[in-house]
Parts: C-alpha cells; sequence; structure tokens
C-alpha cells in the first residue's frame, strides 16, 4: 500500500484505480463499498462517476487492469533472474511467497478474489479476469520460447505455471506458510526442465 504522501501525490483517477485494485484483492468486488472506496481514495462520489460514468464495474475493470500490471511486473523480474527457464520458474514462486509473506498473507493474486465471484454474473469484470490471466501466461510462454521450447510445449506449460502457482499462493495465504508455493515451485522446475530431455 501506498504511503500517504504517496497518495495524494497520485491524481484522483490513479489513487481510485489503485485503491480499487487494493480492497478487490483483498476482499474481491462485492465486498468492496463505493462509499469505503472513495474515502480510501481520498476521493468523491462525483470524481468516481466523472472518471467512470460506468460506476463501481468500469472502476473494477480498470483496477484489474491495473492489478494485472502490477503482477506482471513482479512475473517478469521474477522470470529474468534467471536464464534458466526452470530456474526463472522457481524464482518466480520463491518471489511470491517473499512478497505475501511481507504482506502478512494478505495480498495474493490481484485478481483472484474478484474473478471466483463474477463468474456467470458480470461479464465486463470475468473479461478483465480472464485477460489478466491470458497475459501472465504468454509472459511465461515467451521465457520459455525464448529458450528454445516448441510452441505448444511452451504454451500449454505457460498454462500450468500460471494455474499451479495461483492454486499455491491462495494455499500459502490460507496456511499462512510459504511451503505451498516454494513446493509448489520447485515441482514446476523440474516439469519445465523435463520438456529438455
Amino acid at each position: 500500500m501506498a504511503a500517504a504522501g504517496t497518495k495524494t501525490a497520485l491524481g484522483t483517477r490513479d489513487r481510485l484505480v489503485r485503491t480499487a485494485s487494493r480492497l478487490m484483492q483483498h476482499g474481491g468486488y462485492e465486498n468492496t463499498p463505493v462509499k469505503q472506496l472513495v474515502r480510501e481514495a481520498e476521493a468523491t462520489l462525483g470524481s468516481l462517476y466523472h472518471f467512470f460514468p460506468g460506476g463501481k464495474q468500469e472502476l473494477a475493470v480498470a483496477a484489474i487492469h491495473f492489478g494485472d500490471e502490477e503482477f506482471a511486473g513482479m512475473l517478469r523480474n521474477g522470470l529474468a533472474a534467471h536464464q534458466d527457464p526452470a530456474e526463472a520458474v522457481e524464482a518466480v514462486a520463491v518471489l511470491l511467497a517473499q512478497e505475501l509473506q511481507a504482506s502478512d498473507w494478505r495480498d495474493g493474486c490481484p485478481v483472484t478474489a474478484t474473478a471466483l465471484e463474477t463468474v456467470g454474473r458480470l461479464p465486463e469484470i470475468q473479461a478483465a479476469c480472464a485477460r489478466a490471466f491470458a497475459n501472465w501466461q504468454e509472459l511465461v510462454a515467451a521465457k520459455l520460447l525464448a529458450s528454445g521450447y516448441p510452441e505448444p510445449e511452451a504454451r500449454d506449460l505457460a498454462v500450468t505455471v500460471i494455474n499451479t502457482l495461483e492454486g499455491a499462493e491462495m494455499t500459502s495465504q490460507v496456511a499462512r506458510s510459504r511451503t505451498p508455493l516454494l513446493v509448489a515451485g520447485r515441482h514446476l522446475a523440474r516439469l519445465v526442465a523435463s520438456y529438455r530431455d
């Protein structure tokens, strides 16, 4: 979470988006009341509808995009930590475990809570969540493709990596332990390495 000085240095639209992203990350879409959102963003209800005429749903889509990009940046850093893709995937799991523990187990996936509660009900939000997952899969696939993996295997592995990390992150959050992510990272590294043999 940004410090108070940083928060006021941001424009109103950015404060709304970042605050919505953080609140939805912790409690999902339904548990993010508009009044709390504008209060914590140091904004007004009028400014929310000025920047987001579609109201809370439109803001939620922007917040998911912000969370997508924020998580993608962390994913890029982890993947860039090692040239070897198996080691890079494990590094991502370690980084996720460190970030999650540093947040006192609160800051898991920026879209999971919202994705699960909006399935079949809010198609624009669901589509934004699907784009986020596809974006992260594409980052992993790009790493594998650049390392010489054939395209079908690279894309299948990328889906497996993101799906496994998502599940492990949720389990780590519930257990308040880095172990599920670290174990998942080790096994994903073995899986990725096995496709080179």
